[in-house]
């Protein structure tokens, strides 16, 4: 049941900070709850964030929350133990999961050896895993995804998991129009980027014969509330913004119409230039001031940064976009709760509507 002070259209990345603890998710979670977010996102990495362990605990620990993983990649596990993933979630957490697929890194797949995810492989695996949660054994399938002799579950769940796709991928943004019950987008989208990626997917939708709001649609919100040491706060907004353009720059720059320029100034600066891994992670203070000198001003002006009142002003302003629901992106539920609280009396009545599932928009 969603409690009647529950925000389901606000959501927030679990264990969002380094290092990573897995121990701390469980609170972390029940303090979600307290304060009424809405959803639990599991980003996934292969370290100590397995997607589906965390998704797991998440719904144990938790009775409102919605919980899913934004994103995992399908190309890392069998259809049939993807499949069993989203069925156990789907009824270990009374139907709150919904699973969020990604492209990835494509650097990352050639160094692991697996194969590089594409928009078609995406749209086989999302056709093959409702097949299943519908009952279906599907024999001899040769596809995208793969081939695979036989594939069943035996059951059916009832109703599916919703299966999002994480983008900002033009191509990918029609796809998820065309096929997906929800949209997960990107951190550090400016708002003329959000716009056009939310009128991306809706256009796509509708050509496709679906009703353009059936698409569930959040915006990612780099959130740095000034509460926070000063260090931390460079290191969350610039530094986690430098790592991006570490690892897939291209696409961002495009998105937001970026001009190169600025970034061949970031790259040539010591601090990226000698990066020893993801800057979020370990640059030093000297390197992230470095880093919050070179970066334009007008790369995170569409931030939620400063007091509680501007940050939470800066949440409601998303859904002037068209975005259906807000990630709080970068912090612990602890660190937003003033923010949270002063949401509230800027909440729009259309948001109450939302099922506490982030892959719906309607209660299934």
């Amino acid at each position: 049941m969603t409690s009647p002070d529950t925000l389901t259209e606000l959501g927030y990345y679990a264990l969002s900070r380094h290092p990573v603890r897995p121990s701390e998710l469980v609170d972390e979670a029940r303090h979600a709850e307290t304060i009424g977010l809405g959803t639990a996102f599991v980003s996934e990495r292969f370290n100590v964030k397995d997607a589906a362990v965390l998704s797991g605990a998440l719904a144990a620990a938790t009775t409102r929350l919605g919980i899913a993983t934004a994103a995992t990649n399908h190309t890392t596990r069998h259809p049939i133990v993807t499949a069993t993933m989203g069925a156990t979630l789907a009824e270990l957490s009374d139907h709150r999961f919904a699973l969020g697929l990604g492209r990835g890194i494509t650097a990352q797949w050639q160094i692991l050896g697996l194969p590089v995810i594409t928009g078609a492989g995406i749209e086989d695996m999302i056709s093959i895993l409702r097949r299943l949660w519908n009952g279906e054994m599907i024999i001899g399938h040769d596809g995208p995804a793969g081939t695979y002799p036989l594939l069943t579950l035996g059951i059916s769940v009832t109703p599916p998991p919703p299966v999002m796709v994480v983008t900002m991928s033009p191509k990918t943004l029609e796809l998820a129009g065309r096929i997906a019950d929800g949209v997960v987008l990107h951190t550090f989208l400016d708002a003329e980027a959000t716009r056009t990626a939310v009128a991306r997917v809706r256009d796509s939708a509708q050509r496709a014969g679906r009703d353009p709001a059936s698409v569930r649609i959040w915006s990612v919100l780099a959130t740095v509330p000034d509460h926070l040491e000063e260090t931390d706060r460079t290191r969350r907004l610039y530094g986690r913004l430098a790592t991006y353009l570490q690892g897939y720059p291209d696409v961002l720059m495009a998105a937001n119409r970026w001009s190169t320029n600025d970034l061949e100034r970031i790259r040539s600066t010591s601090a990226f230039s000698g990066a020893r891994g993801p800057l979020d992670a370990t640059a030093t203070a000297t390197e992230l001031d470095e880093l919050a000198a070179a970066i334009p001003a007008g790369w995170v002006a569409d931030c939620a940064t400063g007091t509680a009142d501007e940050c939470a002003r800066a949440v409601a302003a998303q859904f002037d976009l068209g975005v259906d629901s807000v990630i709080l992106h970068g912090v612990a539920p602890t660190e937003v709760t003033e923010i949270v609280g002063t949401y509230r009396h800027l909440r729009s009545p259309q948001t109450a509507a939302l099922p506490v599932n982030p892959g719906r928009v309607v209660p299934a």
